[in-house]
């Protein structure tokens, strides 16, 4: 064996490393969805849908279902939010969807927010929803729930809290998904009038 194969490697001193470039600040901008977002939107819900328990579907949504859920959200007058980075990547959208079909539940809604797995932990969420919020108030609903699975979602649990929903109730083993029973936590918020 070469002697060589055995020498320590040489390492740069401090000042003749290369050092990273420092990484670019966490930006976005809010805007309405569009239909040429779905399939961004698509993408991210497919995600959870794959990997985690914080929605209950378990198969993916198809763009078709999501186009029909858009047009439907659209043709309400409710908000159908993306946030948006800088150059151009969707990283998360939240929306608001009739609670109940039946006519007297026209003022209620439940949200939904989801964030791409690299933009969780960074305040998008909590802009989505106040955005979510303000716009569902000048839209004219009265109520938002929100139906989150009670294990794996406790970061939404909070956020919601902090933005003054309460809980109003439990359902335990309402679910199954992954080999397991899981029950969900609601929460609702009443909008006033500014």
């Amino acid at each position: 064996m070469l002697e060589e194969e055995y020498q320590p490697r040489r390492v740069l001193p401090p000042h003749l490393r290369k050092h990273p470039e420092p990484e670019a600040p966490f930006a976005y901008t809010i805007r309405d969805a569009t239909e040429a977002d779905l399939p961004w939107v698509r993408e991210i819900y497919n995600h959870y849908v794959a990997n985690s328990t914080v929605t209950f579907d378990e198969k993916p949504w198809t763009l078709r279902a999501l186009k029909t859920k858009f047009a439907k959200v659209r043709a309400l007058g409710h908000p159908f939010l993306v946030a948006e980075s800088p150059t151009g990547v969707i990283l998360g959208f939240a929306y608001v969807y009739p609670w109940k079909e039946k006519a007297a539940y026209r003022f209620t809604v439940e949200n939904s927010i989801y964030l791409g797995p690299a933009s969780t932990g960074k305040g998008l969420g909590r802009a989505l929803l106040g955005e979510l919020l303000e716009r569902s108030r000048v839209a004219g609903i009265k109520e938002v729930i929100a139906i989150i699975a009670d294990r794996g979602a406790e970061a939404s649990i909070a956020l919601h809290e902090q933005f003054g929903f309460r809980k109003t109730g439990e359902m335990a083993r309402v679910g199954f998904k992954f080999e397991r029973w899981l029950g969900i936590v609601m929460l609702q918020k009443s909008l006033k009038k500014r």
